[in-house]
Formats: C-alpha cells, sequence, structure tokens
C-alpha cells in the first residue's frame, strides 16, 4: 500500500477530515493518508495529535519526516493559501507528486515560484478547485465560447477560485484584464480574455448554486448547473496523479486563476476600472 503524507496548517479542517476516507475508497485501498504534520493546532477543534489519532495517521514532529516516510505529498491548508510555499518548500523539493489544495497560492508570483521550484527538482505538482471535475462543466462545447455567466455561494476570498476555475478550464489561460463590478455584500469581477471573450463571475449569497450559462459565436446558450459529484472525480483524478505523476490541469491555468484572484482583490477597491493582468 502506497503511503500519503499530509502537511498543514492545522489538521481538524473539511478537506483533511474527508479526504482520508475518499482516497482509500478511490484507489480500491491501495492508497492510504499514513502520516501528517502541521504548523499548528486549530483554533476551535482537535488538537493535531488527537486528530491524527481520531483518523490512524502517523503524527510526525517535522515536514521531513513526513517526507521521508511517504510515497506521495499533500500541502493542505485550504483556507491560509498564503501558507503554501513554506509549507510546500521542502515538498517540492523531494521529488515525490505532491498536491497543493485550493486556492494555490495569494498571487501569481507565488504561484510561478511554486512551479519553478517543482520544476527545478523534477517534483510532479498541481493544484485545482473541485469544481473543474463537474459532470455538467466537463460536458460543455469548448469550440466557439463567448461569453460565460458564472454565479456561486460564498465569499470572493475562498470561494471565487470555484468559479473561476472552470471558467479558465473552458475559455483557456489567457486572460487580459478583470473588472470588479459588483458589491461588498455580493462580490462580481467581469473577466476579459484574448480575443474580447468575456467571463463574468458573481457570488450573490449563500443560497446561490453553483451554475454557469455560455453563450457561443452561433448565439447558442448552454445551461450547466452541477449535480454530479465534483468531489469524487476529483480524488479519483489525484489518485491516477498520483500513480501516473502526470497532472492534469495545465500550470499555465492555474497561474492564471491566481493571477485573477490576486488582481480581483486590485480591482475591488477601484470597481467598475478595468485592471490588466500581468503578461496581457
Amino acid at each position: 500500500m502506497k503511503k500519503i503524507g499530509f502537511i498543514d496548517y492545522y489538521l481538524d479542517e473539511w478537506h483533511a477530515n474527508q479526504y482520508p476516507g475518499w482516497i482509500k475508497e478511490a484507489s480500491g485501498g491501495a492508497m492510504e493518508v499514513a502520516f501528517a504534520h502541521a504548523v499548528k493546532d486549530a483554533e476551535h477543534g482537535l488538537t493535531n495529535r488527537d486528530w491524527c489519532a481520531k483518523h490512524g495517521v502517523v503524527w510526525c514532529a517535522t515536514i521531513e519526516e513526513v517526507i521521508e516516510r511517504s510515497d506521495y505529498l499533500i500541502v493542505l491548508s485550504p483556507d491560509n493559501p498564503e501558507q503554501h510555499e513554506a509549507l510546500a518548500a521542502l515538498p517540492l523539493a523531494s521529488g515525490k507528486p505532491t498536491y497543493v489544495d485550493k486556492t494555490f497560492a495569494p498571487d501569481r508570483e507565488a504561484a510561478l515560484r511554486l512551479f519553478e521550484r517543482a520544476a527545478q527538482h523534477h517534483t510532479p505538482l498541481y493544484s485545482s478547485s473541485a469544481l473543474r471535475y463537474a459532470d455538467e462543466y466537463g460536458d460543455v462545447e469548448r469550440a466557439g465560447i463567448r461569453v460565460i455567466s458564472s454565479l456561486g455561494p460564498g465569499s470572493f476570498e475562498n470561494y471565487s477560485i470555484h468559479q473561476i476555475e472552470p471558467v479558465v478550464a473552458l475559455m483557456g489561460p489567457d486572460a487580459k484584464r478583470v473588472m470588479f463590478i459588483g458589491t461588498e455584500a455580493a462580490p462580481a469581477l467581469l473577466i476579459e480574455f484574448a480575443g474580447g471573450r468575456q467571463a463574468t463571475i458573481q457570488q450573490p449569497g449563500a443560497g446561490c448554486p453553483f451554475m454557469m450559462a455560455v453563450n457561443y459565436d452561433s448565439g447558442a446558450c448552454r445551461v450547466a448547473q452541477p449535480a454530479s459529484d465534483y468531489f469524487q472525480r476529483f480524488i479519483r483524478d489525484l489518485v491516477a496523479f498520483f500513480e501516473t505523476g502526470h497532472a492534469s490541469v495545465p500550470p499555465a491555468e492555474t497561474v492564471a486563476i491566481m493571477s485573477i484572484i490576486e488582481n480581483g482583490w486590485i480591482a475591488a477597491k477601484q470597481p467598475y476600472r478595468w485592471i490588466d493582468l500581468p503578461g496581457s
């Protein structure tokens, strides 16, 4: 059985609680989360050692120990992407397939540094929002997309990636500029891609489902609303990544997503003004 090591900011969080069972099931028992290390205990929840005891995972005193004893690595900290560069520094120098949880990085430059470090040490690396793997989005025809109008719940800080990820997966990484067109209570972002193509993401409130309307050059419109178990599809993709060392998500798309989020924050401070993206 292949062993997976968790490296987290604190372990008692939703992703760390769900992944062990999902990975074991998706791999047919061929992989298990066996080792873990985290920087601090959760402020509200189990201590790291109690979390390990509950999940049958061995607590490691250092990140180095997790790396040494594991075949594959997962850097978690899903709600604290500013921690990812420090948490991933040693894993990305290990040569062992490493997944970094969403949101990959706090900005474009950090994302580039993470990929550069992985490439330097020949470490397979990827990151993604699970929404990329929704069957309903995967069935959308990519050719001829002109406009995407996307909706979803949550805050811009933690949940905008779940709309931006599938938008970039469908439209490509060549985003040019962004404009904030929402409010503090209901964030919304307009993204312009090469060729004048556009996408909007809107977050009108907690009760809003994920969905998108896709407009084509032909004038046709396709509406997609995820109802499939996209988390399970993501976990199967993660297992395949560990087995093969091949990432299904191009780094250029991940870097573009981080750049959109970073500049979305800048745009929010000056609504209705275009903010050019680096490299555009």
